[in-house]
């Protein structure tokens, strides 16, 4: 006896079966592409900062691992598009012991200067906020998760003559 493998034709019904009015018959094998549609497959994405982690959460990250105290602040340096603003930073008494930003009129001069002038200037002042505050050292360097640009640079250089950066 002869065995016969019969495929089974694939399943159709009517439309008006289903919804009620009369069409095509629906196929109900897996779909194929069709003129007039195309069936894409389920996709799951993983997030676009799963790599790279915003510089918010890397700066929170870190804010827990370094104190400032009275005698060690944390000195932390944000940069933005085009100005540069520095603090000193108590932690434990929730102060600010120094501020200092390029929009100072104080620090960029009666004739305005350019940024980057002003961001050294910034760091000459925070050089003798820190010698009037008998402050020898920083507990941590904070840079707010932004990179670092000429204005950062011009800071940092003027702020490490005094080796108050710690590296």
């Amino acid at each position: 006896m002869a065995l016969i493998k019969a495929q089974a034709p694939p399943m159709q019904f009517k439309a008006n079966d289903l919804f009620g009015f009369h069409s095509k018959p629906f196929n109900f094998l897996p779909p194929t592409r069709n003129k007039s549609f195309l069936v894409k497959p389920f996709v799951v994405e993983a997030r676009a900062i799963a790599r790279k982690e915003s510089a918010k959460i890397r700066n929170r990250r870190i804010r827990k691992k370094f104190n400032g105290t009275t005698t060690k602040p944390r000195l932390s340096v944000f940069c933005s598009d085009k100005q540069l603003y520095a603090m000193l930073v108590d932690d434990q008494n929730k102060r600010c012991l120094f501020y200092g930003s390029t929009l100072q009129k104080s620090i960029r001069g009666d004739p305005p200067c350019s940024t980057i002038e002003a961001a050294e200037r910034v760091g000459e002042e925070l050089i003798k906020t820190c010698i009037d505050l008998n402050i020898n050292e920083v507990s941590s360097y904070d840079l707010n998760g932004s990179s670092r640009g000429e204005r950062v640079q011009a800071f940092e250089v003027s702020v490490s003559r005094h080796g108050f950066l710690p590296r």
